[in-house]
């Protein structure tokens, strides 16, 4: 981000302007003059440098700046916990800094307890322009068509568990799917994984895989089986006839993917395989 360019509920730059009683007066830009608080300001600084600092509200609803840093920002998608519950209004939720962030009850998808971590997406409200959260995280995804290719690593987040498998978001931006038959362990909504996009459809939806795709896959594995052949001292109790679950709890991968490695392997003539071992060829 440019410097004099503030933007509310997300770190910034800003250059000090001036300094007063109460703490440094930064350049806001269009948020004008901004207080940075005495008690927030970092040692050896002056009029002049540059600082990096949260903007938000305070509780009297006046614009001010933090070097306190909460564990997201605005256009984050994350996982928060319930601190309480106003009948009134909604659920606080803690968020690593001093005022909480409120849940407005027309953003939850159902009545949430203190205590229970739920999935939003941080956002600045139109009307009220406050920083606020939403549970409907799917209206915050972006509808256009996604420019991936197929076996492109992506970052996703857990987004929900479904009878077909587990709904992640994509780089914060899209959705997709993971087939329960490409999932070797039980994942956690509010969870990060890499990942890797499988197919991409003809209607928009996007399939995805916790395994690298293709070639990609095999020479990955395939090196981590070199790595750990090194490791062990040249020999591994896996091969042609180990059972399918044994290389799924050891490898996270099919069987099919474990041979297709094996056979890249010994194509190069690094390695021999048994039917119940594999051996590294000096």
């Amino acid at each position: 981000m440019q410097p004099h360019s503030a933007q509310l509920g997300k770190i910034n730059r800003l250059i000090i302007l001036r300094d007063s009683d109460h703490g440094f007066y930064l350049d806001g830009g269009e948020l004008g003059e901004i207080l940075l608080p005495n008690r927030e300001v970092p040692e050896d600084v002056e009029q002049g440098d540059e600082v990096e600092v949260f903007i938000s509200r305070d509780s009297e609803d006046r614009i001010v700046a933090t070097s306190t840093r909460p564990v997201c920002e605005v256009g984050d998608f994350v996982m928060l916990e319930v601190k309480a519950v106003n009948r009134k209004i909604g659920a606080f939720l803690d968020w690593g800094y001093p005022k909480d962030l409120l849940l407005p009850f027309r953003e939850q998808l159902r009545r949430v307890k203190p205590g229970e971590k739920v999935l939003v997406h941080v956002y600045l409200d139109e009307v009220s322009n406050r920083i606020v959260a939403s549970a409907r995280t799917n209206r915050f995804l972006n509808k256009r068509r996604p420019e991936y290719d197929i076996a492109d690593e992506v970052s996703l987040l857990i987004q929900e568990e479904t009878p077909l498998g587990y709904m992640a978001i994509i780089d914060g931006q899209f959705r997709g799917l993971l087939h329960r038959e490409r999932v070797s362990r039980t994942l956690r909504v509010g969870e990060k994984y890499d990942g890797y996009i499988a197919a991409l459809k003809p209607d928009e939806k996007i399939d995805l895989s916790l395994e690298p795709i293709g070639y990609r896959r095999v020479t990955t594995l395939g090196d981590r089986i070199m790595t750990e052949l090194a490791e062990e001292g040249g020999k591994l109790p896996f091969g042609d006839k180990t059972a399918p679950e044994e290389i799924r709890n050891h490898f996270g991968v099919s069987k099919k993917a474990f041979k297709q490695a094996l056979g890249a392997l010994y194509r190069e003539r690094k390695i021999k395989v048994a039917p119940d071992s594999i051996e590294k060829v000096d």
